[in-house]
């Protein structure tokens, strides 16, 4: 059983499956960061100088203090860290849209093959009868 397991895991596919999650995990982590550190501040800049992750709706307002031992968290709606999610998604969705565009291009289908024209044979054949006539 461990011989085909091991069998199993060295296959193409799968060693190929391993590699693309780890890029495409790769490639979510410079997505984030380009969202996070580029769009996002350009985008808030342009709302006003509003930073989007900490917009919030409080529903409950921490209480207590961490030296006292009674420290309640804030309760909020955090919907400015949707929105920047909601960014993330579109600017994915828009860039995942230009390679496959790309890709669709790159595959040019077949040229059509030339016509085929007459064999050699059929060549002799029409040269015989035009020197018979």
């Amino acid at each position: 059983m461990l011989k085909e397991f091991k069998n199993f895991i060295m296959t193409g596919n799968v060693i190929d499956f391993a590699v693309a999650v780890i890029l495409a995990g790769a490639v979510g982590m410079v997505v984030n960061g380009f969202v996070a550190d580029i769009i996002m501040p350009v985008v808030g800049h342009f709302a006003g100088g509003v930073d989007f992750a900490n917009l919030k709706i409080v529903l409950t307002e921490a209480s207590g203090s961490v030296e006292a031992g009674n420290l309640v968290a804030e309760n909020a709606i955090r919907w400015g860290a949707w929105v920047n999610t909601i960014v993330n998604l579109l600017i994915v969705g828009f860039v995942m849209f230009l390679i496959v565009k790309a890709y669709n291009k790159s595959k040019t289908p077949p040229a059509p093959a030339a016509p085929a024209g007459p064999t050699q044979e059929e060549l002799l054949a029409q040269i015989r009868d035009l020197l018979k006539k």
